[in-house]
């Protein structure tokens, strides 16, 4: 039988699971991104990790109807919010906003991920459409920009083969390692690349004019723009010299190139002109609307399809959710307790609410500290239909296996339904089947109704009308170049200083704060400290200890703890992206002290 994986990847690989073999399973070869093989993550890991196995009320073991009538009981109170983790892309996982409409409770809006990187593409090309995988194939070169593709993106390595590869990272990744070139810059820089780029690119004459006047006829306001920033001092920053630069411009000229960007580039709160001066470069190089071109980012899934779960209620930042307001939360799919910023915050507010509701698969700091815990089904016990922000491929999620186990979020939603005699709730079949009628067909497999084989061919905007628009302001204190002499001079006047940009990439056997997770920062042996040595690290907003990994991939003036390592959190900081209203972990300078 085939199914799909509903793990947060850009791959969204199609299963195929063979009757009486279930769990060996094996990627569907037919599909694009299933090559015959599947991730340790699904294959293995997800497996051999202890499942919650039964409803709990204040601590004590129950049956499911009595931990839903608990939580029927719960959302009587005045004040109820939603909080949905993202570790299933099943589009089911929203079935449970039309409870939430119906008791007038609040949702969350924003992103932990990717949502100022996704505002600044709007603001650029009008929407965000995905670039399929079959014009990756046909480029000269690729600029892997922040995106440690053999960790979160490994189907997609195939159609690398046999092209130039360039990587701007701060840290020296597997990809970079195999790459025909590494730009090691410094954290937060690189909108700064993205500019200095472009305005060489006007300076030699590279620039595409003629697809230009057609579809972003601005650009000679954009060139005045990039002459704003001044080149030695900039280049000093991003800690590349001219030369490298140069090179990076090799790979670009006259060739059919693709940018593959990933959320590490928009994890600040500038995060949405970084991605929004990428794609001013990409303008500049005309590598929109033509095969083998293009800038691929976590695209809008739902683009083109209408949800029959978008709801009218109340919606609060979800990065920086104050959780105090409410009466009752329903975690669902999520650990806000380590996976939101400020660690030390949310769980101060957690502990205060009156109705903590947890709702998932596994066990977790904030599993512990519910009231309620609802163990649910994992993606291979219901059914349910898998969209992606990687590829334009969606995928009808058959269940494979039948579990004593957990309840799916449709059985959730319909007994709140029926303990509140509320009406309009449809079947499972009939939401299951709005989001496919929606797709179109090639064969078997369905396509998102937002695909274009060459995506912005005709135009930008939802219709194609409207042209590209180029960055034209940047909110930062570094290129203001009415105060820039002055923090120059500033800068010379500092001390040494001593304290490290924190990097947080994912890791390879983790799922956000799900599965497997360790307790080391990794560290340049330039640094002065020792493998396996403890460490305090501490920032303004809190601090943790971990063990030490030394690694001399990473510049010395960073310091990499992965996303799912144990008290991240406690160090990032409880900020809004400028646009986008996403999380801004990286937004942070930390030091460190021996034990």
């Amino acid at each position: 039988m085939q199914t799909a994986c509903g793990l947060d990847c850009y791959d969204a690989c199609s299963i195929i699971v063979e009757e009486g073999k279930f769990p060996n399973l094996k990627g569907n070869v037919n599909h694009p991104t299933g090559n015959g093989a599947l991730c340790a993550l699904l294959n293995k890991i997800m497996f051999e990790t202890p499942r919650i196995e039964n409803p709990r009320v204040d601590g004590k073991e129950v049956s499911m109807q009595e931990a839903m009538e608990a939580v029927a009981d719960a959302f009587k109170t005045d004040k109820s919010l939603l909080w949905r983790g993202s570790g299933n892309f099943g589009v089911m996982q929203e079935v449970t906003n039309l409870f939430l409409e119906k008791i007038k409770g609040s949702l969350t809006r924003g992103s932990l991920c990717d949502g100022a990187g996704d505002a600044g593409i709007a603001l650029g090309r009008g929407i965000n459409r995905s670039l399929p995988l079959e014009q990756i194939e046909k480029a000269d070169t690729v600029v892997v920009w922040g995106r440690n593709v053999t960790v979160t993106n490994s189907h997609i390595m195939p159609y690398l083969e046999g092209k130039k590869i360039v990587v701007i990272d701060p840290v020296r990744t597997s990809i970079a390692k195999k790459a025909d070139l590494h730009l090691q810059i410094a954290p937060r820089t690189d909108y700064y690349v993205a500019i200095m780029l472009a305005r060489f690119i006007f300076m030699e004459n590279s620039e595409d004019t003629e697809w230009m006047d057609e579809f972003a006829s601005e650009y000679e306001d954009f060139y005045d723009y990039t002459r704003e920033h001044r080149i030695k001092a900039i280049l000093a920053y991003i800690g590349v010299t001219l030369g490298g630069m140069g090179k990076v411009l090799e790979y670009l000229r006259n060739q059919k190139v693709v940018f593959l960007v990933g959320n590490g580039v928009q994890k600040y709160s500038i995060g949405s002109y970084t991605l929004h001066a990428i794609d001013s470069l990409a303008a500049t190089l005309g590598l929109f609307g033509k095969e083998g071109c293009g800038v691929s980012y976590l695209s809008n899934s739902k683009l083109g399809l209408d949800n029959p779960f978008e709801v009218k209620c109340d919606r609060v930042p979800k990065a920086t959710t104050n959780f105090s307001e409410f009466d009752t939360v329903l975690v669902q799919g999520g650990n806000p307790v380590e996976s939101m910023p400020d660690s030390n915050r949310v769980k101060e507010e957690l502990e205060g609410v009156e109705n903590l509701i947890y709702f998932g698969l596994y066990e977790n700091k904030t599993s512990k500290m519910a009231k309620i815990v609802i163990p649910a089904k994992n993606f291979f016990e219901k059914e349910d239909v898998r969209l992606s922000y990687g590829h334009q491929y969606v995928e009808k999620m058959n269940k494979v296996m039948d579990s004593d186990i957990g309840i799916s979020e449709y059985d959730f939603t319909k007994t709140l339904f029926d303990a509140f005699g509320f009406e309009g709730l449809e079947s499972e079949e009939y939401y299951i089947n709005s989001w496919l009628e929606q797709c179109q067909k090639e064969g078997e497999q369905y396509i998102s109704p937002a695909h274009q084989n060459v995506p912005y061919k005709e135009g930008f905007g939802e219709d194609g009308d409207d042209e590209f628009e180029f960055i034209e302001e940047y909110e930062d204190d570094f290129v203001n170049t009415k105060r820039f002499r002055k923090h120059r001079k500033e800068r010379k006047n500092k001390p040494k200083d001593e304290t490290f940009w924190l990097l947080s990439p994912k890791s390879s056997k983790s799922l956000n704060t799900q599965f497997i997770r360790g307790d080391k920062v990794q560290i340049h042996p330039d640094s002065g400290y020792s493998e396996g040595e403890r460490v305090r690290i501490s920032s303004e907003h809190g601090e943790h200890e971990f063990s030490v990994k030394l690694n001399e991939d990473i510049r010395p003036d960073c310091i990499v703890i992965t996303s799912n390592t144990v008290g991240v959190n406690y160090l990032t900081p409880s900020i809004l992206s400028e646009e986008g209203e996403s999380a801004c972990y990286q937004e942070v300078k930390v030091k460190i002290e021996s034990i």
